[in-house]
């Protein structure tokens, strides 16, 4: 079990102070830390409580974190529908330049579960990250939005949810319960991330996300893969309201983003 650390700062941070995060500091001084990158819509709800624990189990170990909000998610100002890719990385940068200064360190790593770790992926060459720990990161946009397309349209005729079928023209523009801009949407169906000029570990469920293609683009630069023993269910229908939790994950992401520099 993780020792609770009750040391959590909140604070906002960012050009307008609109970005919202919490730093946990480390009981001793640093020489690295870490920056956690939310993954978007209703992954980031369900994968809330183990990012909590997973900076809490760096900050017990030494290694300063820091989660945050992008802009128009969480409690970070904006709405949903004001979400941008190219926001994303800005408001990544910024956070990575906040966490620098509040740890002292200038050594940082990234961490991201799925839009969160393709985020961190794509923002590597501004940030300049140490490594990157990528947990099933969406690496194949085609892909992802056509996955989400479906399990939006499965979700819509779902009766246990819903008294009746909606239709089509209703559930339009949302992927489960968020509203998504037609802008967001293009630059995710557009998106194709090229393997960064740093060390990138990736972490995969039983039960890869990844296309094969993709994934081997990445192994060929140096990308390592630890996989872990169960499969997560990000897009089962049945479970999509539950926490995401993976006490492997935590011990297997910090172990990962403890290495030494």
């Amino acid at each position: 079990m993780i020792a609770r650390h009750d040391a959590e700062r909140p604070l906002f941070f960012g050009a307008d102070q609109g970005l919202f995060g919490i730093y946990h500091p480390p009981a001793v001084p640093a020489t690295q830390a870490v920056l956690l990158c939310p993954p978007l819509g209703q992954d980031h709800i369900r994968s809330h409580r183990l990012y909590r624990q997973l900076a809490t189990a760096l900050a017990a170990a030494g290694v300063p974190a820091l989660r945050f909000d992008f802009h128009g998610s969480g409690d970070s100002a904006g709405d949903s529908t004001d979400i941008r890719w190219n926001r994303c990385l800005a408001d990544t940068t910024a956070a990575a330049a906040e966490l620098r200064q509040l740890s002292g360190c200038e050594h940082i790593a990234l961490f991201g579960a799925r839009l969160g770790g393709s985020i961190a992926l794509a923002a590597a060459a501004n940030v300049k990250p140490d490594r990157i720990v990528a947990w099933d990161p969406v690496l194949n946009g085609p892909d992802y939005v056509a996955r989400l397309d479906a399990l939006q349209d499965s979700l819509r005729i779902d009766t246990r949810r819903f008294n009746q079928a909606r239709t089509a023209e209703v559930a339009a523009g949302q992927w489960q319960g968020f509203t998504v801009d037609a802008r967001l949407r293009q630059q995710l169906a557009e998106l194709r991330l090229e393997p960064p000029a740093v060390q990138v570990r990736l972490i995969e469920s039983a039960l890869p996300v990844t296309t094969s293609a993709d994934r081997q683009r990445f192994i060929a630069t140096g990308a390592t893969v630890t996989t872990l023993s169960s499969s997560t269910p990000w897009e089962e229908l049945e479970r999509l309201e539950m926490a995401i939790i993976s006490h492997e994950l935590v011990q297997s992401a910090s172990g990962l983003l403890r290495e030494p520099t």
